[in-house]
């Protein structure tokens, strides 16, 4: 328990000057980290091969890992002690304020937080002068069940009514002055207990092993430190304060209210929160979501890797016929273990995938990448992710996969956005171009899954939550050209997302339906963009079952689907053999869509 001396003296400045430090040290990491993804590894990626380039590379990788620890840890620090400074303060003020009570009434404070009162008034019976005395704080408050009971207090005014002062038997009224004091120091004191007690258990954990290198169980910890900061700094920094379920200018006019300062802790403190964020900037989600992944990547790798080996032998003889059963040693480990075993290998491709992208510089034929959202545990998980900054380009694409889309086999739909970047940005080499992976939403699993509508209706919010969050970091609706394009469900993911917060302006300025099994529209002049806007295609062998199929089903209004003359949309000429082909490199299919994007419509190929 702090004394009230060391509560009025403390100078939280330099709380508040040391968190300052930590903040520089923690932005010079992020800083130091970008620097080796992009400008060194990157370049060795892109432009070295053999076991020396290897080693070098992964030499940075864990240079980067390093970095990307001290950006988090040393900005924990930072909080912790802001945190610290700023709740300290209401008990200081309250502390000084009572220091200033009583030197006015000329009461006597003393070490251990007694007020002594001097004689005041006389009896009232005897007519003899009522001595003075000490008062001693309360050390759990009058309202603590656990406290001393009230009756301790005999002058207390919760224990008489008001015009009862002082007693008729003789009382000094400087009694329950001196009281009120004693009791202010006491609280003081035990409030600054309670906030020092939160923040020191927290600092104490915030340090690093010596020879600093950062593993998976390191990054574990690190998720800890975060979860227990959290909860010492709820007070200071809550969660709650974070907007939820707000349009993305709600949450862009909430992020633009901030400090600098205050944004850092933030995205310390509640990175997930932070990094899905819609209307705030890209490199501020990327940022917060980096850490995200890393640190949900070394906690599945961990887990993984303390599942024991499978038992062996599996089977063993039974009986004195030899028939074969299974050992009670291999039962144990597949009830213990196996169903979980299966689903974490299930999700490494999909994990080291948004890996590598991650980890490709801008010196590769593609542009630093920007991880706009992450989560590895929501049904088949989440991801967000954009081929160069969507706030600054001049070009933005965002493409929608559809049906049995899953993040452990998320790495074709990535490729599919790598494809319309190349290509597109081919026809614009002066201009600058995003092309997003956008699977945030529930994905139909499989084909009669596909026929309900109930999945679309989920997303669709937000879809349209997510380009009007775009709009808002690029500046306006007229800051870039922008492209929504959704394959197989997708599209009608798309088409509904339309219909959301109509007044607000269109989804995007070109909407392009692949593969379409229907957009819940009957024309494509109900999609908001104009019908001349609006582009299709279809292709062979499956994409035929899966667009007629949607009709069947009622995806679109009518009967009618994008690719009929009826639907009233751009119908482009396409090679695609098959429902999955629409993105082989060099087909035509793949050049309407860039010619699209790029804005080139008049090179787009009509059928």
């Amino acid at each position: 328990m702090p004394s009230w001396q060391q509560l009025r003296d403390v100078k939280l400045s330099e709380f508040t000057d040391a968190a300052d430090g930590w903040g520089k040290v923690s932005s010079r990491s992020n800083s130091d980290k970008d620097r080796v993804d992009n400008e060194m590894a990157g370049r060795i990626r892109g432009t070295q091969k053999g076991d020396t380039a290897k080693a070098a590379v992964a030499d940075l990788d864990q240079l980067s890992r390093n970095y990307q620890y001290l950006h988090a840890e040393c900005g924990l620090i930072r909080t912790a002690l802001n945190g610290l400074a700023t709740e300290l303060a209401a008990p200081q003020r309250k502390l000084k304020q009572a220091l200033e009570d009583a030197e006015n009434l000329r009461f006597t404070v003393h070490p251990d937080g007694s007020v002594e009162y001097p004689a005041g008034g006389e009896n009232l019976i005897d007519k003899k002068p009522i001595p003075g005395g000490s008062a001693h704080g309360s050390q759990f408050g009058l309202f603590s069940p656990t406290g001393p009971p009230l009756q301790q207090y005999p002058n207390s005014p919760l224990l008489s009514p008001p015009g009862r002062f002082p007693a008729l038997g003789g009382g000094n009224p400087n009694q329950t002055k001196a009281q009120a004091v004693a009791d202010s120091i006491a609280a003081a004191v035990r409030e600054a207990a309670e906030i020092d007690g939160r923040y020191s258990g927290v600092l104490a954990q915030l340090k690093a092993e010596p020879g600093l290198k950062v593993d998976n169980k390191t990054l574990a910890d690190a998720a800890s430190d975060t979860k227990r900061l959290q909860d010492a700094a709820g007070k200071y920094a809550a969660a709650s304060d974070i907007p939820q379920g707000k349009s993305a200018d709600e949450n862009a006019a909430w992020w633009k209210g901030l400090t600098q300062e205050q944004r850092d802790e933030y995205a310390t403190l509640y990175p997930a929160s932070v990094g899905a964020l819609d209307g705030i900037p890209s490199t501020v989600r990327d940022d917060a979501n980096r850490m995200v992944f890393a640190e949900s990547k070394a906690k599945w790798e961990l887990e993984l890797a303390a599942i024991p080996p499978e038992p062996k032998p599996k089977l063993v003889s039974h009986g004195p016929r030899g028939g074969m059963v299974y050992s009670q040693e291999w039962l144990d480990w597949h009830h213990e273990y196996e169903d979980r075993k299966e689903e974490l290998e299930a999700r490494k491709p999909g994990m080291e995938a948004i890996e590598k992208r991650l980890n490709r510089g801008a010196d590769s034929d593609l542009p630093e990448a920007y991880l706009l959202k992450f989560d590895g545990e929501k049904d088949d998980g989440r991801v967000i992710l954009a081929n160069g900054n969507p706030d600054t380009a001049d070009h933005t694409a965002v493409y929608v996969p559809g049906t049995k889309t899953k993040l452990p086999e998320i790495e074709g739909d990535l490729e599919r956005a790598d494809k319309l970047y190349t290509q597109s940005a081919a026809l614009e080499p002066g201009q600058r171009f995003s092309t997003i992976t956008w699977f945030d939403y529930n994905a139909p699993d499989n084909i009669p899954e596909a026929m309900f509508n109930r999945y679309g209706e989920k997303a669709a919010p937000d879809l349209r939550r997510f380009m009007d969050g775009m709009e808002t970091a690029q500046g306006g609706p007229d800051k870039s050209h922008t492209t929504v394009m959704g394959h197989s469900y997708g599209s009608t993911v798309a088409g509904m997302a339309t219909q959301q917060g109509q007044g607000s302006g269109p989804l995007a300025d070109d909407i392009i339906a692949v593969g379409s099994p229907g957009m819940q529209v009957e024309y494509a002049s109900d999609l908001g963009v104009g019908r001349e806007h609006v582009w299709t295609m279809g292709g062979g062998g499956d994409d035929v079952l899966v667009r007629q199929g949607g009709r069947l089903v009622g995806h679109g209004e009518g009967g009618t689907i994008p690719t009929d003359k009826g639907f009233g949309g751009n119908i482009m000429t396409s090679d695609a053999k098959d429902h999955g082909a629409f993105w082989n490199p060099g087909s035509t299919s793949l050049k309407n869509q860039a010619a699209v994007i790029s804005g080139h419509h008049d090179e787009v190929i009509l059928d």
